[in-house]
């Protein structure tokens, strides 16, 4: 029988939930997209999915006057789209951006207008539903989806930094939407980053890198590991990105290039400081770009230390050659280089997450606490 020939099937007045919405709206609460009303019983199912005191202070921003409390993040969650399973995953996720250092220096408000990028890993992934693999920065996963917006409903109402307020993002970027992704920790041949950075594997972590862009490194073209490195070197050193004489930079390697990658013999730690020494532009290029005089970047003959990271360093010009070759490394230590394994083992795309920066602590992270 068809759902409308049902004798049972009652009508839904959806009227009162359109104008809760639209009041959110008036409010000045959403995003852009509509929020879910979070009502005093919506956010006490949240609350009870974790033993934290909803009046815990999480943050503190002297710039902004605020804090935020876990029962504000548990509102964020709510109006995000989370599920109240979610909530320990946020609180974590909010976090892990703050170990981060960036909000007390004045990220959220940088006219560069990033956003954080979580990165998930652990049990909780496969138990929760977060996307590791196709599509992994794109949508259709609800955990993907609302955690990361969670974060930016809770910037935008917990601490005011709304656009033409005290967001001073000149372009802004969709990733102050939402961008949470986890590692394909399956179809990976290293390990996972969580591990990496000291946890066991039984632990959920969700890690935070302030991340103003997202540029993809489609490399279907060789097999050769160091040509497919080259080509990720090359966009992590574009000059766009190019700011300061010190950069970090987050590496989302596709399933495909990591095996590659790792079939040839190459240890993450191999990939990191194979992208340290070939991570450069040319001074020309800079100098192309107007961002040679404003960085003053120095030569390495003129360096008591000889050839440095991030100094220009001569490449062997041909004689009569009039100059402009030296190279300019863009990255000084392998531990400035964060690599995660995600998306599809489809196809050789891999990707490069450009910071602000240069955090304090890098990455960010935290271990998702779940009630116990």
């Amino acid at each position: 029988m068809a759902v409308d020939e049902s004798p049972e099937e009652q009508p839904v007045d959806v009227d009162p939930l359109l104008e809760a919405i639209e009041y959110c709206y008036e409010q000045g609460w959403t995003d852009g997209l509509p929020v879910v009303p979070p009502t005093p019983a919506l956010v006490e199912r949240f609350l009870a999915e974790t033993d934290r005191d909803p009046d815990e202070v999480l943050v503190r921003l002297a710039q902004f006057r605020r804090a935020a409390t876990v029962r504000q993040v548990a509102v964020s969650a709510a109006m995000a789209g989370c599920r109240p399973e979610y909530l320990p995953v946020v609180l974590a996720a909010f976090e892990a951006v703050v170990d981060e250092g960036w909000p007390a220096a004045g990220a959220w408000q940088s006219t560069t207008g990033g956003g954080p990028l979580l990165i998930v890993n652990g049990p909780v992934r496969t138990e929760l539903g977060f996307n590791s693999r196709g599509n992994v920065f794109g949508p259709g996963f609800r955990a993907n989806a609302t955690v990361g917006r969670a974060m930016r409903l809770a910037i935008l109402n917990v601490f005011g930094v709304r656009p033409h307020e005290l967001d001073q993002s000149t372009q802004g970027s969709p990733g102050k939407y939402s961008l949470c992704i986890a590692e394909n920790e399956e179809d990976s041949p290293w390990e996972p980053l969580h591990v990496e950075l000291g946890r066991s594997p039984s632990d959920s972590v969700v890690s935070a890198l302030h991340t103003r862009g997202i540029d993809f490194v489609d490399n279907r073209h060789t097999a050769d590991a160091r040509r497919i490195l080259n080509d990720i070197g090359d966009s992590i050193a574009r000059t766009g990105t190019v700011l300061r004489l010190q950069k970090r930079v987050g590496v989302v390697i596709g399933p495909e290039h990591a095996q590659l990658l790792a079939a040839q013999g190459m240890s993450k730690r191999d990939v990191k400081e194979y992208l340290v020494a070939n991570s450069f532009r040319r001074v020309d290029d800079l100098r192309r770009a107007g961002k040679d005089g404003e960085m003053k970047i120095p030569k390495a003959a003129d360096s008591s230390t000889g050839s440095m990271h991030g100094m220009a360093e001569p490449t062997g010009r041909a004689e009569g050659d009039p100059g402009g070759d030296e190279r300019f490394r863009v990255l000084h230590s392998p531990d400035d280089v964060l690599v995660v394994v995600a998306g599809a083992p489809n196809a050789g795309v891999s990707a490069v997450a450009q910071p602000l920066g240069f955090p304090p602590r890098f990455p960010g992270r935290s271990l998702v606490r779940p009630k116990r």
